[in-house]
């Protein structure tokens, strides 16, 4: 039985075949997969593929991507509202997560992603993730340099002269 060519454009196709047309010569499926230097595993799942689907199913199959579910058009939209702010649209603060872009892009152009995925749409529109700032918002800035300027001091000192140093 004839099942590839030498001259295949795809050498996993090649292989796929290949294994086929030994398995069907009286090999055994861990001599095929030393032979094509593969695991056992790839020449167990081929081999069911072949039972169950035919030759067919361990043919070269082109992946076409999926067309991008938001135009152009929809991603400049989605950043002018993006610059509206967080609050514009129902959430408390002013941050946006995925998980809100994500709700705002459903509500507003009826396209689900996963949340996952709405991170590389951010990105696609040129925004990034940004690290949230670790100070408390009451932080008084002031306050805080007197603290280190006035009593810091006065407790390192009471430290040096309590140890001895």
């Amino acid at each position: 039985m004839e099942t590839h060519s030498k001259n295949s454009q795809n050498i996993r196709e090649y292989r796929r075949l290949r294994a086929v047309e030994l398995y069907e010569q009286g090999w055994l499926p861990i001599r095929i997969a030393e032979a094509l230097d593969v695991t056992r595993g790839a020449v167990s799942q081929w081999l069911k593929l072949y039972r169950e689907h035919g030759i067919d199913a361990l043919r070269y199959k082109k992946v076409s991507k999926k067309p991008a579910r938001l135009s152009p058009e929809q991603k400049t939209e989605l950043v002018t509202m993006l610059h509206q702010g967080a609050e514009s649209f129902g959430y408390v603060g002013h941050v946006w997560t995925q998980a809100r872009v994500g709700e705002v892009i459903e509500r507003t152009f009826g396209v689900s992603y996963h949340v996952n995925h709405v991170g590389k749409i951010l990105k696609e529109c040129g925004w990034t993730c940004q690290k949230p700032v670790t100070r408390a918002s009451q932080r008084n800035d002031e306050a805080v340099k007197q603290w280190c300027n006035e009593r810091w001091p006065e407790i390192k000192k009471k430290l040096k002269t309590r140890d001895g140093k």
